[in-house]
């Protein structure tokens, strides 16, 4: 474009205010960004709150945890009972903001939902969310980690007791991870399946102990159970992993569980894709009533008017 064009086209577009302002001053009207309001008085502020905050002394873990709470629209004047999603790596520092924020989603939309959502805080991932490796080459690289059974425990003897003791839930209850958490979520689906209904694994790390895990028989309490599993671009022995658990599952008889893949390989990467899969997970498992929006408006149809009144 040429410069002569370029101012032209400057001159067209631009109010006259924004041409013949002096440098250093603020248009008619306006403050500078952060400016006090006339008279130097600040309009009182207050904190947004997303949830309720607890800290838990974890036997288990042998040090206290942050548990934080969602709950949706509406519960403080219902009597219904609500499905709980357990979220691993829930600390207000972690996945519990993002993930609550798929819960007033479902709120506002009305296409999913409700649920009560409940971030539990994890402090060493990998000492706390992995299995005893078998590997050698495991337990030399990663010394620490092993620890699986006392966060599951730990979830188990206070953290569910805990909720259920001051919340209305029902009897369905998902754990939802991405990552080391992901793999947590399919360990408990093959060691404790009778901890949860419903289990959602985005992005598992099933490269853990050379897939060891996943050549072992599956447990018969595995039955009337839920799986969300999504994989991104990982590839490796960490797709091979999500192969090899979504084989393994699928020659169980019908009626034991229900496996929804989503692929995520061609359009997310590891780092992008919990948001979208836990979304997904959350619409898939808890779908709501479809909501009847009547009869479609004037102005979505091309050439209507508006109706005649009467």
């Amino acid at each position: 474009m040429k410069p002569l064009f370029l101012i032209a086209m400057l001159l067209w577009i631009l109010p006259a205010p924004a041409l013949t302002q002096p440098a250093g001053t603020q248009p008619a009207g306006t403050q500078p960004a952060g400016a006090q309001p006339a008279g130097g008085d600040t309009p009182p502020g207050s904190p947004i709150a997303i949830g309720t905050h607890y800290s838990l002394s974890a036997a288990a873990l042998g040090d206290t945890r942050e548990v934080n709470v969602w709950l949706p629209d509406g519960y403080a004047r219902a009597t219904d009972r609500y499905p709980v999603v357990y979220l691993i790596d829930g600390a207000l520092d972690q996945d519990f903001r993002h993930i609550a924020g798929l819960g007033s989603l479902a709120s506002l939309s009305w296409t999913y939902g409700p649920f009560i959502i409940v971030g539990v805080q994890t402090r060493d991932r990998r000492a706390e969310l992995t299995p005893p490796p078998g590997d050698p080459r495991y337990r030399t690289a990663f010394p620490e980690s092993g620890g699986a059974d006392r966060f599951r425990r730990f979830l188990r003897e206070q953290v569910i007791p805990f909720v259920e003791a001051r919340y209305r839930t029902n009897a369905t209850r998902a754990v939802m991870g991405e990552s080391l958490a992901g793999l947590f979520v399919v360990d408990t689906l093959l060691r404790a399946p009778a901890l949860f209904s419903d289990y959602i694994a985005i992005s598992p790390s099933l490269w853990w102990d050379d897939r060891r895990p996943l050549n072992q028989p599956l447990p018969e309490a595995i039955a009337h159970k839920r799986l969300f599993l999504a994989a991104a671009d990982e590839g490796g022995t960490m797709q091979d992993g999500i192969d090899r658990l979504r084989r393994s599952l699928g020659r169980l008889p019908p009626g034991r569980i229900e496996v929804r893949y989503a692929d995520y390989s061609r359009t997310a990467t590891h780092d992008t894709v919990y948001h979208r899969a836990a979304e997904a997970a959350l619409r898939w498992l808890y779908p709501a009533a479809p909501y009847d929006n009547g009869p479609t408006p004037w102005f979505m149809i091309e050439g209507a008017s508006p109706p005649v009144k009467r």
